[in-house]
């Protein structure tokens, strides 16, 4: 590892420069003020319990915070979460940078075990200008915190399949228990990662030795699982709360034996809000897919089957695909590599996947496909001749500087950055929305271009939850709650200003019908100017 360190570093240093840098520049996305006003909470009553009730483990927040909490406590007065988070959300996001941190480290370490220093100056550097990792680390959120331990799960589980229980068990729980207390979906990721790395060490062997196999591999699951679990309770803790919905379902059961149980075991079960709270919202979020469905390609529906190897094909810079197509023509296979079965099977895992608004979800698959891709770099030049050696050097860093080149003309925006498959980030929102384009950080940029202009009247219809918009001289126009009864409307309630229109609104699910109607009229506008995440229409002439 010593010899890749440099590189590491030198690859820390850059992209910490290009996140900390944007993490000045955008504004709060939809999920972080109820990030960091409830990471702050925790600090000051010890409790998790908003958290958790919303789906949300709680790993990544309280590290976030813990520098905000230690200046309050410093100057003997207490941040107000809504009214400062304009000051101090880019702090929180420079603080939880810790995590690229590690995902750098962790992935440098799996890269080397697997292909040497080669594979590991070749995966972290591929990640680290990687415009949409880049994104997401510049953010306060647990997307790119759930990815390194999920690594470090794979390794640990890898190295340890044929050693003590410590090693083989032991670890691989620690791994999996950090990965959930970052990231509830990390208890559906975990045993696909395992089971992966299972089948593709022991499928050998005749009919009873395989089924031997599984069967100790799903003794040793069970209990990487449980340790897991323990860690992911305990670090969660509880307010020692009953828990009102289910005090409130055991009351509506009919009169009998069932009732009485159930109804004192909810009234006297004071032992919530905890991590169960947070992992069953989840299961139930992924079994009913999200709220008003997903968007993709101009087309809204319940859910996509390829929705995530669509957003990745997207999403993705050219850099990474473009060197996987190379040793695929040169060296087919060099791919044939741990890394890279872990990295389809969880790309067929995501066909099955319901919550479809972001490919954040599958962040952890992009890690793994820059060790299979550099792994499969590093043994396709020890077997080569001088001239497919140079051939491949020569697309690693064509690969490496075109990434870099997006990462440097999408900065800030990184979240936003789309391909040319789909026109180019300018015309991504076209494509895809929410949390892969406009996720409510737009503001900043759209006061700038009020400035610009002048200060003239601006109504907006935002999506998101910034605090900032209260400061701004700008009209809230909340369309999707107005009752309106054609799309026309609009015209009269914009009537004398610019209507700023956030783009996950105009490109998205529709949340009402007034909401459809309202999107559906502005659609058929042209607009007169726009930010990454607004367009601008100009209602100043309607009467």
């Amino acid at each position: 590892m010593s010899r890749a360190a440099p590189w590491v570093v030198a690859a820390a240093i850059l992209s910490s420069a290009w996140c900390a840098s944007a993490a000045f520049r955008l504004g709060a996305t939809f999920d972080e003020p109820f990030y960091v006003r409830e990471g702050l909470r925790f600090w000051r009553t010890g409790s998790h319990g908003m958290l958790v009730s919303k789906g949300t483990m709680p790993l990544v927040m309280d590290a976030a915070t813990l520098p905000i909490h230690l200046w309050e406590r410093a100057r003997g007065r207490v941040v107000d979460p809504s009214a400062e988070l304009p000051e101090v959300l880019p702090w929180v996001r420079v603080a939880a940078l810790v995590f690229w941190w590690m995902l750098l480290l962790v992935l440098a370490r799996e890269a080397m075990a697997l292909g040497g220093t080669e594979a590991a100056v070749v995966a972290v550097t591929l990640l680290a200008v990687e415009p949409v990792l880049l994104g997401h680390a510049a953010l306060a959120t647990a997307d790119v915190a759930v990815v390194a331990p999920l690594v470090g799960l794979a390794g640990a589980f890898r190295r340890g399949r044929d050693r003590d229980t410590f090693h083989r068990i032991g670890l691989p729980g620690a791994w999996f228990g950090l990965a959930l207390v970052a990231k509830a979906s990390a208890l559906a990721l975990g045993p696909v990662i395992l089971l992966g790395i299972e089948a593709a060490g022991r499928a050998t062997g005749d009919r009873q030795e395989i089924l031997g196999r599984l069967r100790g591999f799903a003794r040793d699951l069970s209990k990487i699982v449980g340790i897991a679990l323990v860690i992911t309770f305990v670090a969660c803790g509880s307010d020692w709360q009953r828990e009102g919905s289910f005090v409130a379902w055991a009351r509506t059961l009919h009169p009998g034996p069932l009732r009485d149980v159930m109804r004192g075991l909810a009234e006297g079960l004071w032992i919530f809000p905890n991590a169960g709270n947070a992992i069953a919202r989840q299961v139930r979020h992924n079994i009913a897919g999200h709220h008003g469905g997903a968007y993709l390609l101009g087309e809204v529906a319940a859910g996509f089957p390829l929705y995530f190897p669509i957003a990745l094909a997207l999403k993705l810079a050219p850099g990474l695909p473009l060197l996987a197509l190379a040793l695929a023509v040169l060296r087919p296979r060099s791919l044939l590599n741990p890394a890279a079965g872990l990295t389809a099977l969880l790309l067929a895992a995501s066909v099955g996947a319901r919550v479809q608004i972001g490919v954040r979800y599958v962040l952890p698959l992009v890690a793994f496909a820059a060790i299979a891709v550099a792994v499969a770099f590093a043994r396709a030049r020890q077997g080569a001749g001088p001239a497919v050696r140079r051939a491949l050097a020569a697309v690693a860093v064509a690969a490496v500087g075109w990434n870099a080149l997006a990462a440097v003309r999408v900065w800030p925006q990184g979240i936003a950055y789309t391909n040319a498959l789909c026109g180019g980030t300018e015309d991504g929102y076209r494509c895809l929305s929410d949390s892969n384009y406009d996720w409510g950080q737009g503001l900043p940029e759209l006061a700038e271009w009020f400035e610009a202009a002048g200060g003239p009247p601006l109504a907006i219809w935002y999506f998101g939850t910034d605090p900032l918009l209260a400061r701004l001289p700008f009209r809230s126009l909340p369309l999707h709650v107005f009752a309106l009864a054609d799309g026309a409307e609009v015209a009269h309630h914009a009537r004398g200003h610019y209507l700023a229109a956030s783009t996950t609104l105009l490109y998205g699910t529709r949340l009402t019908e007034a909401h459809r109607r309202a999107a559906e009229f502005l659609m058929r506008r042209t607009p007169v100017a726009r930010t990454t995440t607004f367009l601008i229409y100009d209602f100043r002439g309607e009467r």
